[in-house]
């Protein structure tokens, strides 16, 4: 009787860890989801500032973005951009994964996409996709 006591607190010890583990990697993810939220809300209005200031949006990738908010622009205006907005040497913005953001444009407004926690960016048929994608 002692023996299955043993092993039953042994498996419920295991059971313990193994939840604590999940839950503290859901906690991670939610924490990054959250600060991306974040990031984007603010990029997002820097550029609506800028197209307000600046007549359109930036044109070019990840990396030409950046670089007109930075004031290389027809009038050499900085946007500020909220909080700091992770760049990475290449002078792109990323998402909390250290993945640069696709950024595109059109006439009426802006879509961000983030590859998201595995780091790859999907297409919708992927059972595994967790990119997110926002627009304003």
């Amino acid at each position: 009787m002692k023996k299955i006591m043993i092993f039953v607190g042994l498996i419920t010890v295991v059971v313990a860890i193994a939840w604590a583990g999940r839950a503290w990697q859901t906690f991670r993810v939610n924490a990054r989801t959250t600060k991306f939220n974040e990031d984007i809300e603010n990029l997002f209005t820097g550029l609506q500032k800028y197209k307000e200031t600046v007549g359109s949006y930036p044109v070019g990738g990840n990396a030409s973005v950046v670089k007109a908010l930075q004031g290389n622009n027809s009038k050499n205006l900085i946007i500020i951009v909220g909080r700091n907005t992770p760049i990475n040497e290449k002078g792109e913005f990323v998402d909390p994964w250290g993945t640069p953001l696709r950024i595109y444009f059109s006439d009426t407004g802006v879509l961000i996409r983030s590859a998201g926690p595995n780091r790859r960016f999907d297409d919708s048929t992927v059972m595994e996709a967790d990119d997110f994608i926002r627009s304003n």
